[in-house]
């Protein structure tokens, strides 16, 4: 009976996990797709959130500004092309926070990189906060949807 309970306690204790939750097994799972989207045994990934602000410069022409935010969607497009860039887009009447990137990177440093072949971070119109951040690996597919949805290319 001691071998039965105990059996038993070692089967449900190895279907909970180290917080307590009871874990299960997918059977959607397709390991091919977790492996190209480089995503962990729960679907999930490391990215580098963006959150872009309004810069330092100040009084600047518009000729100058309109270039470097034109500079800003063409780089956008290049990092979004190489996969680096997963979601972009900006925040709504918001006058410190501008907008959001998601980057395919491991590191603040990597992301930090990537942020400043922006014209628009390179002439100070845009600043940026950047801080780790653990999300689906899913993402990545994002970008192939958009481009079946988006009538308009910027």
């Amino acid at each position: 009976m001691k071998t039965l309970c105990a059996t038993l306690l070692l089967a449900c204790l190895s279907a909970v996990s180290q917080d307590g939750i009871a874990q299960s097994t997918n059977t959607a799972y397709d390991s091919t797709l977790a492996k190209k989207l480089h995503a962990d045994e729960y679907g999930m990934k490391k990215y580098v959130m963006v959150l872009l602000k309004t810069g330092s410069a100040t009084n600047v022409p518009k000729s100058k500004s309109d270039s470097a935010f034109a500079g800003h969607m063409q780089n956008i497009n290049r990092l979004a092309e190489t996969g680096k860039l997963v979601v972009a887009g900006p925040f709504f009447k918001n006058d410190k926070y501008r907008g959001i990137f998601i980057l395919n990177a491991d590191s603040i440093e990597e992301g930090r990189k990537l942020v400043e072949t922006d014209p628009a971070v390179q002439a100070k119109l845009l600043d940026m906060d950047l801080l780790m951040w653990y999300g689906s690996a899913a993402l990545a597919e994002t970008l192939e949807i958009h481009k079946k949805i988006e009538k308009k290319i910027h």
